[in-house]
């Protein structure tokens, strides 16, 4: 039975943490989880600490440093482990826990799990048309520019093999926010690993404040841009 661990990055989540773990460990899967919290103002790495058995870790992290040095932590702790697949999921409640199945079932013969948002049966609720907008052109944007065919390159709800894994702890991704999603499906790509898309439903958050700023927008954007050029004079 391969062994799968849910990595939930955390920083001030202590309105949804609780909710969330309850839902994943209500599931009838053979995971465990891993909760990485960046030194949360609020309490959430306490909150953490009150709920941990032997199916829930937590990893404390000095200070708030962003989503990609908190998945490679993260990485880090499952590959010493001896994890056979870690999952992406974010702690806000946007990512269903019902829908984990799916992607799990995907992940038979295959090396990274897209949970995809703008497929046939994915889709995006409590959004305005805007951020749909804005969404649908970034990712739009970065696979024309990464010459890449899949759908969502910057969802964060997947499911990653250890070979991918530990591709990534080699090749020492150093992007902060999102551009460090498009960075996995890039290197999976590149590194001819199988690829699944598998549609979800995105749910904004209910409770808490996002921490998507402009700075993340403008990182993605920029790494993707630097990788597209890189690609290309590459090829040539």
């Amino acid at each position: 039975m391969p062994k799968f661990l849910v990595i939930l990055p955390t920083y001030n989540e202590v309105e949804n943490l609780k909710h969330i773990i309850s839902q994943l460990q209500d599931l009838n899967l053979y995971i465990q989880i891993l909760v990485v919290d960046d030194n949360s103002p609020d309490g959430t790495g306490q909150i953490a600490d009150s709920l941990t058995s032997q199916k829930l870790f937590v990893l404390h992290r000095a200070k708030k440093e962003g989503l990609g040095p908190a998945y490679l932590e993260g990485f880090t702790w499952a590959l010493d482990r001896g994890y056979d697949f870690v999952i992406e999921m974010d702690a806000d409640g946007s990512h269903l826990p019902a829908e984990l199945e799916s992607l799990l079932n995907a992940s038979d013969g295959t090396d990274l799990v897209v949970g995809t948002r703008w497929m046939p049966g994915g889709k995006v609720a409590n959004w305005p048309w805007y951020r749909k907008a804005i969404s649908r052109f970034g990712t739009s944007y970065a696979a024309m520019v990464l010459r890449l065919p899949y759908r969502d390159l910057t969802s964060g709800y997947r499911v990653l093999s250890k070979q991918l894994v530990r591709k990534v702890l080699e090749t020492k991704i150093q992007t902060h926010g999102y551009g460090f999603q498009v960075e996995i499906v890039l290197l999976a790509h590149e590194s001819q690993m199988v690829i699944a898309q598998v549609p979800i439903t995105f749910i904004e958050r209910s409770r808490g404040k996002s921490k998507m700023t402009g700075r993340i927008v403008f990182e993605a954007w920029i790494k993707t841009t630097s990788l597209g050029i890189s690609r290309l004079f590459n090829r040539r």
